[in-house]
């Protein structure tokens, strides 16, 4: 029985649902409420706006598609409104007047995906768009969107033998097809949602090649099930286009293939140029191409509008990177603060002599310890066998850096390189300066390796044999031999430099990573910052100034949030019912140094939500480093009050920060009244990664 995720009571025609996007997600929200097809509406409304915060969901033609998946929803649900006055949901081509929110359930089976995939397709149909805007009632919307998602099964066509003989005898020949001089593109299509952009992308390129007349296949990788391509598919293809905002899955497929690379929107906005592009590639001895060798990456960015350029890609790397060593850092570092608890800070000095270093392993550090603490009981042996591992994943921390940096750039050949690179920079003591710049080598090098043409015996061997040597020797031998004695330089320079900062220095050092914490909320920045912080502790050299920084960015990175929730205890009426459920979250987010939990309030009102809380963090950093408070561990905010120095003067910093981000988002709030051109202005535009 075809499945009925769109009632007239989810309909709306010809309705005031608010000024901007995050009204009229309420608005739908509320009317799935109603509809019983969820059990919180804040719930969805908040992933609807954090999915919003990500990427503008405007799609030319006047239409916006809103998303999200939520626990709190029962079964996959829509509900649509015809606007009038129109909102603008970041389209290029302006507001939107069809509006559809996608609700999912969080774990939602892949027929329900189907469906919702269903209709992103028919909304990239001019006829499919005309006849909602014509429709009279909420029951012709219903009839328009079920024929849609559940379209009649076609019939077969009538069987050869029982044509007309006489007819057939009688119908001239039919010429012969002509050859086209166009080749055939296959493209990947992928969104981090995997909802509705995965497939309007794929239909409108998929519409924009049957006007240019070319050959065309694609491959969804999206939440509903993936088919992959007939490997006669791709070797016939001339060129290939990957619209995609996440890693493509078997990039190595197309290994060699001229490649058109882009964010997964603009295969929507502008799929005629992408088709255009990708036959002029196909015809292009000199185009980017996908490089070869096993989950070989992608080769130089091709020049397109929509394209990641040299620094978006450089980005994009380090990101990576980061994003892969953070886990080590965690887990490593909280372990060993749990090390600290337990047998105490002397647990640190007696695993190291002099001059040794974390990486002496860490069955010595285990061994050094329980022989050096006197009278060591059972709770030191805890202490000293948590200290140990902890050490032993946070020596992880570098080389996976450098690893993962490479594995961006060259995909799986370049890891085993990225990771020599990473040892040799602790090696030499260029430590997370070296993995950065030693990632980047490696990337680079087995990504121009993969392109050396190989004979066909030698083809096999290039991934798991001659990239990783040639990659390993190249990326080792410029760290020792030329860079690591400038690098190491650099390195002793910051740390003596840290080491010495007091007074003013410190504190202008804890403003501006507080600010750097609280600006993007998860993003570059404060990934940049993090990793500042991180990499410090993280270094056997590691003293008072690289725990003092790690307090200041921990206890910055923890305001956002908490501001966001105090503002909305003291004037709740400046809020709506879903910014004070979300406010409720924010201070178990914000107390355990999730600085992601303000992105709701920041996603929605940008311009008076992020630079206040940027104040707060400013002051919050600065007092800090005043205060000379020292946190060991990199994560867990309050719940890690047992590897600070001082923790009553943490709170204080906390506190100080938090009321002056509370009081100037909430004065904001209550005296500035930003014009809708300036908020829709501020709303993030840029496609998620």
């Amino acid at each position: 029985m075809a499945q009925q995720i769109i009632t007239v009571d989810t309909v709306r025609l010809d309705v005031d649902a608010g000024a901007d996007p995050p009204a009229v997600i309420n608005y739908l929200a509320g009317a799935l409420g109603e509809a019983g097809r969820t059990t919180d509406p804040s719930d969805l409304i908040e992933g609807a706006l954090a999915r919003e915060a990500k990427s503008a969901t405007g799609l030319p033609g006047g239409i916006a598609i809103p998303h999200a998946r939520a626990e709190s929803v029962t079964e996959a649900s829509l509900a649509m409104a015809r606007l009038a006055p129109k909102v603008d949901f970041g389209a290029p081509d302006g507001p939107a007047d069809i509006v559809f929110l996608i609700a999912a359930p969080a774990g939602g089976a892949s027929e329900h995906m189907k469906l919702l995939s269903s209709l992103a397709r028919a909304l990239v149909r001019p006829d499919f768009v005309a006849d909602l805007r014509s429709a009279e009632t909420p029951e012709r919307i219903v009839e328009l969107v079920d024929g849609a998602i559940n379209p009649p099964p076609k019939k077969p066509a009538a069987p050869a033998a029982e044509a007309a003989p006489a007819a057939a005898a009688a119908a001239p020949a039919a010429p012969e097809p002509a050859v086209s001089d166009k080749p055939s593109i296959v493209a990947i299509t992928a969104c981090p949602t995997g909802i509705a952009h995965t497939y309007m992308a794929a239909d409108a390129l998929k519409y924009a090649a049957e006007r240019a007349g070319v050959e065309f296949h694609v491959e969804t990788q999206g939440s509903s099930a993936t088919t992959p391509f007939d490997p006669k598919v791709i070797s016939d293809a001339g060129a290939v286009i990957f619209a995609t905002d996440v890693g493509v899955k078997g990039k190595d497929r197309f290994a060699g293939k001229p490649v058109i690379a882009s964010g997964v929107k603009r295969a929507i906005n502008e799929p005629d140029k992408m088709i255009a592009e990708a036959v002029a590639a196909a015809n292009d001895p000199h185009a980017a191409r996908v490089a070869g060798g096993e989950g070989g990456g992608v080769g130089e960015a091709a020049p397109t509008g929509g394209g990641v350029g040299l620094g978006g890609q450089t980005r994009q790397a380090l990101m990576t990177g980061v994003s892969y060593m953070i886990p080590f850092v965690a887990a490593g570092g909280l372990l060993m603060a749990l090390g600290f608890l337990l047998a105490g800070y002397e647990i640190g000095k007696s695993t190291l002599d002099p001059g040794g270093s974390l990486s002496d392993g860490a069955y010595i550090a285990l061994h050094n310890t329980i022989t050096n603490l006197p009278d060591a009981g059972l709770k030191t042996y805890l202490g000293a066998v948590s200290f140990a591992v902890g050490s032993a994943a946070l020596n992880l921390a570098v080389p996976v850096l450098a690893a993962y940096i490479s594995f961006a750039i060259a995909d799986r050949p370049g890891i085993a390189p990225g990771f020599v690179a990473g040892l040799v920079s602790v090696a030499i003591g260029a430590n997370f300066l070296g993995a950065l710049l030693g990632g980047l080598i490696a990337g680079v090098a087995c990504l121009w390796i993969a392109r050396i043409p190989l004979p066909q015996w030698a083809r096999g061997l290039q991934p798991v044999v001659i990239i990783p040597l040639l990659g390993s020797a190249i990326v080792g031998g410029l760290l020792y031999i030329v860079l690591g004695r400038p690098l190491s330089w650099l390195m002793d320079q910051l740390n003596d430099g840290l080491n010495s900062m007091s007074g003013g220095s410190a504190v202008v050092l804890g403003i501006v990573l507080g600010l750097m914490m609280c600006f993007d909320l998860g993003g570059p920045l404060n990934k940049s910052a993090y990793l500042f912080a991180t990499a410090g502790i993280a270094s056997a050299s590691a003293g008072e100034a690289q725990y003092q920084i790690m307090a200041a960015v921990m206890c910055a990175g923890m305001v956002p949030p908490l501001a966001m929730a105090l503002s909305t205890v003291l004037r709740p009426g400046l809020y709506s019912n879903p910014e004070k459920e979300n406010g409720k979250a924010a201070w178990l987010l914000g107390a355990s140094f999730i600085s992601e939990g303000a992105i709701p309030f920041a996603a929605t009102d940008p311009l008076r939500v992020i630079p206040s809380t940027m104040l707060g963090g400013a002051v919050t950093g600065a007092l800090c480093m005043a205060f000379g408070v020292e946190l060991r561990a990199p994560h867990g905010g309050v719940f890690v009050f047992f590897a600070m120095n001082n923790w009553g003067l943490f709170l204080v910093a906390l506190v100080a920060g938090t009321v002056v981000a509370a009081l100037a988002v909430t004065a904001a709030k209550q005296f500035w009244k930003p014009t809708a051109k300036s908020d829709d202005a501020a709303q993030p535009q840029t496609v998620a990664a």
